[in-house]
């Protein structure tokens, strides 16, 4: 099995300050991690949960794939994060397996990952991240 767990689910937001206070209010949340992630064009909260996190995010450019989504799409679940020991294998592993890969090789993503994206067309309209602690 190559996927460890489940690393993070990530939730579009127009608002970040507005989604992390509903998270405190609502389940009494505490930010864990925060980062702009400047080649991605977002910036993330994430709130933990057990080993896993839920990531709130929010484009910080027009131009960025997330403000493109809430355009889109509008708020709401953008993408899963799969934990694995190699993204590498991982990616080849899904690839071999019919999946488009966004990413064509991992890359640096957020605390000190390493992530790579896999497009919905072929992962049965879920957008994954593979993410490398």
């Amino acid at each position: 099995m190559i996927l460890t767990e489940i690393d993070h689910v990530a939730i579009a937001v127009h608002d970040l300050e507005a989604a992390i206070d509903y998270y405190k209010r609502a389940f009494g949340a505490e930010v864990h991690h925060r980062e702009v992630v400047e080649s991605d064009g977002v910036e993330e909260a994430l709130i933990k949960v057990a080993d896993s996190y839920i990531q709130l995010t929010t484009p910080t450019r027009p131009d960025s794939t997330m403000a493109k989504a809430l355009e889109k799409r509008g708020e709401g679940v953008h993408h899963i994060g799969y934990r694995v020991d190699n993204c590498a294998d991982a990616l080849a592993a899904m690839v071999a397996a019919g999946a488009t890969a966004i990413d064509k090789e991992p890359r640096p993503g957020s605390r000190g990952t390493t992530v790579a994206f896999v497009h919905p067309k072929g992962s049965f309209g879920t957008l994954i991240e593979l993410v490398q602690e």
